[in-house]
């Protein structure tokens, strides 16, 4: 177990190292795990949404069987029908009390749903500006890398002309000199023998 937890130190002293040299792919990681802040956020505020849906549709369902039990309530007191009025109540009481406990419910979800919204919009306002920050990052770590790149072409091009023209390396113009001279010579021994 040690040499795993070793390796595993070490993986994350050789990533930090890696992310502290190139800030711009910690703000992108950083960025991704904002977008699945965001993303799990959003789920988060649907499924409260559908909640206060259901939530909506047993307070209305309750209210319909408390209308229709105040009814049968005040049918049985109209037949003198004392013990079924008595139960009525008992039942619209129990039925009064379910939709409070839903009306409570459902006050509870709103409440987490306007602060789970709150949430969205900081993530989001936080995702835009790490964005930015990495997008600036991404331009100058460029730029650098540009410059470096610049700074060993031109020291590399210089370098290389000078290697080329002291190592009589293989230049065109070297070559076409050489050739034309080499041509020239066998001309002129063509001539003298020829005497």
């Amino acid at each position: 177990m040690g040499l795993f937890e070793d390796l595993s130190r070490f993986l994350e002293t050789r990533l930090e190292e890696f992310l502290r040299n190139n800030p711009h792919l910690e703000l992108q990681a950083l960025e991704e795990q904002l977008r699945e802040q965001e993303e799990d956020t959003l789920r988060l505020i649907v499924d409260l949404q559908r909640k206060e849906k259901g939530l909506q549709d047993q307070i209305l369902s309750t209210a319909q069987d408390i209308q229709r039990w105040h009814s049968r309530i005040e049918k049985a007191k109209a037949s003198n029908r004392q013990d079924l009025a008595q139960a009525a109540q008992e039942r619209e009481a129990t039925l009064l009390r379910q939709g409070n406990q839903f009306w409570g419910q459902m006050q509870g979800v709103k409440e987490r749903i306007q602060k789970s919204k709150e949430l969205y919009k900081q993530i989001q306002q936080r995702r835009q500006e790490v964005r930015a920050k990495a997008t600036e990052a991404a331009a100058a770590a460029t730029r650098t890398n540009t410059q470096k790149a610049e700074q060993s072409w031109q020291t590399a091009g210089w370098n290389q002309s000078q290697t080329r023209t002291m190592s009589g390396g293989a230049d065109s113009l070297e070559e076409a000199f050489r050739r034309w001279e080499t041509d020239d010579e066998i001309d002129r021994m063509k001539r003298n023998m020829g005497r």
